[in-house]
């Protein structure tokens, strides 16, 4: 039994946005003194670099999320942990009704990093109304619902149609204590030369949420107005319709996409500017790691999270989603006259790692369970 525990219980593809806040999350935790349990599903994420000695990683003896079910309510019966922090929809009702079966009092707490109905409405009928069944049936069974930005609250009490209150808006630990040293590492890239025309960067999964076409098509308009080049660092299912795109406006030589990067920080550190261009999101990582490394950032007002990172604007552009004039205007008028990089860092702050894990310890109820002062 380990009753000073907090079980995270994850699914992750190992090189997702989840996968990094979840990653930042436990290593905080572990140095604070807290006990850890990762719980594993085969072939699934997150996957630490280093394990320290208090985070067990706890085989589940799956490598199906919906197979996980009975492994996860003998290990509540057998380990009694004080919290378990699930994360996606089908790991939190899973997360929920095992405690319920287990007969134990984990305190659930169950997280969901998306705009729901944004996501909701890309779905099968049948997926679509399961989501919305454990929503409105089984969330309110949790001790603690998170969310990463209000826009996403907002958008999952009227999905669940439970009162705002009780879900808690937490910041994502995207800033961690070596992110400078990580940053500064040298690059050796025939772009960033000195002399060089700026180069705008997009950082994400090739995907049609991240709307990458809408980003090269803005770019286009700007080529004609100012030179510069557009990195797209990232993978995904629409590689090859982006790049019949990119061939089709004559932008071969101007546009790059070398794929998944491990580190990406030096060259979003070393570009001109920094675009989201997404059309929904549930908070926008990525940005918040553009603004700490000082990067000036564009991004689309689309929900849920940049505004709320960029301030209403303050801290750069927000412009309609799929408007690529717009978007385009937007990009030339902060490369022309970017802002200071320490003013961008200042919209960051919350997002430190040390500042996430104390209000996530607190809502988790474990916040007398920090053996470590947290570093500044």
């Amino acid at each position: 039994m380990n009753r000073g525990a907090i079980a995270f219980y994850l699914a992750t593809s190992g090189h997702s946005g989840v996968d990094r806040i979840m990653s930042n999350l436990i290593e905080e935790f572990s140095r604070r003194g807290i006990h850890i349990d990762l719980l594993r599903i085969a072939k699934h994420g997150p996957y630490l670099q280093e394990i320290p000695g208090n985070v067990r990683l706890v085989e589940l003896g799956t490598a199906h999320v919906n197979n996980s079910f009975l492994p996860l309510v003998r290990y509540l019966r057998r380990e009694k942990p004080a919290a378990l922090l699930s994360d996606k929809d089908r790991l939190n009702r899973i997360a929920i009704l095992a405690r319920r079966v287990a007969g134990v009092d984990t305190r659930i707490a169950v997280r969901i990093g998306t705009t729901v109905s944004e996501n909701l409405a890309k779905r099968g009928w049948l997926d679509r109304t399961l989501q919305y069944l454990s929503i409105r049936n089984l969330y309110p069974k949790a001790d603690e619902i998170i969310v990463p930005s209000q826009g996403a609250a907002e958008d999952l009490a009227r999905v669940g149609r439970f009162a705002l209150q009780h879900i808690s808006v937490l910041p994502n630990p995207v800033i961690t204590s070596d992110f400078e040293k990580i940053s500064g590492q040298d690059i050796a890239h025939p772009w960033f030369q000195e002399g060089s025309p700026p180069v705008i960067v997009g950082v994400g999964e090739l995907c049609a949420r991240k709307d990458f076409s809408t980003l090269i098509e803005a770019f286009a308009l700007l080529r004609k107005r100012l030179e510069c080049r557009l990195l797209l660092l990232g993978e995904g299912r629409q590689r090859s319709q982006l790049e019949e795109q990119v061939k089709s406006m004559g932008l071969d030589d101007q546009v790059m996409m070398p794929g998944f990067v491990e580190n990406p920080y030096p060259l979003m550190a070393h570009s001109s500017l920094f675009v989201l261009s997404s059309i929904c999101e549930g908070f926008g990582i990525v940005l918040a790691e553009a603004l700490a490394l000082g990067v000036p950032a564009v991004s689309t007002d689309c929900p849920s999270g940049p505004r709320e990172i960029l301030q209403n604007g303050k801290y750069g552009p927000l412009v309609p989603v799929k408007d690529a004039e717009a978007l385009s205007a937007a990009m030339e008028k902060t490369l022309l006259a970017p802002a200071s990089p320490d003013f961008l860092r200042e919209a960051v702050k919350p997002y430190t790692v040390v500042a996430s894990a104390s209000r996530y310890l607190h809502t988790l109820g474990l916040a007398g369970h920090s053996n470590a002062v947290p570093q500044k």
